[in-house]
């Protein structure tokens, strides 16, 4: 296998990895941890400049073509959030059911059941750390964020989201179709045809 098959995928969050080695199934993937690369201070002002502080912090360390990615939840009627903070919604060491149930109060706060969601993913690709050139690819998938929680697939708030034309949640869908839909997984197409071109 050439080194340009081989990236750096920069998270240690293996649910994410699981799902970038199923999306990226003709390439050789490293974590940070295959590195022991520790995880970067997150603090950019949106999705991008995380991914980007993530991607730089990857390369520097690995000197490996480093993808990074940033994504998370936006519930537009809840003034946007959790948005960046979707990992750490309920705190810095939420857990996913910590920060699903935050959600859920905050959708019964306005005597609803559900409100309009999305999925939202950014890709950074950068081949050194001052690369000029970045590779930037964004998906987004379109849902409904619900107090009713069921499946068990997936990580984050997969078991509350309902994407849009399911009648079941992100997290009871099959792996195949998850890596169809997903923002991660239309983010991921966008970056393997730029890749490629």
């Amino acid at each position: 296998m050439r080194n340009s098959d081989e990236f750096l995928i920069a998270t240690s969050n293996k649910g994410k990895l699981k799902e970038f080695k199923k999306l990226f199934n003709n390439y050789r993937l490293f974590s940070l941890d295959d590195f022991s690369i520790k995880d970067p201070v997150e603090d950019g002002d949106s999705f991008f400049e995380n991914a980007l502080i993530k991607a730089r912090h990857g390369v520097h360390f690995s000197k490996k073509f480093t993808i990074a990615d940033d994504s998370g939840l936006v519930i537009p009627d809840l003034n946007f959030e959790p948005g960046i903070f979707s990992a750490r919604y309920a705190g810095k060491n939420a857990t996913d059911k910590n920060n699903r149930d935050k959600v859920i109060s905050k959708i019964l706060e306005k005597n609803k059941k559900e409100l309009d969601a999305y999925y939202v993913c950014i890709l950074v690709g950068l081949r050194y750390e001052n690369d000029t050139l970045p590779i930037i690819c964004e998906g987004k998938l379109h849902g409904k964020i619900s107090i009713n929680s069921s499946g068990d697939g997936g990580f984050g708030y997969d078991k509350i989201f309902y994407p849009d034309g399911f009648s079941s949640s992100m997290a009871s869908l099959d792996d195949e179709t998850k890596n169809i839909i997903s923002h991660r997984a239309i983010a991921s197409l966008k970056f393997i045809k730029a890749l490629q071109s």
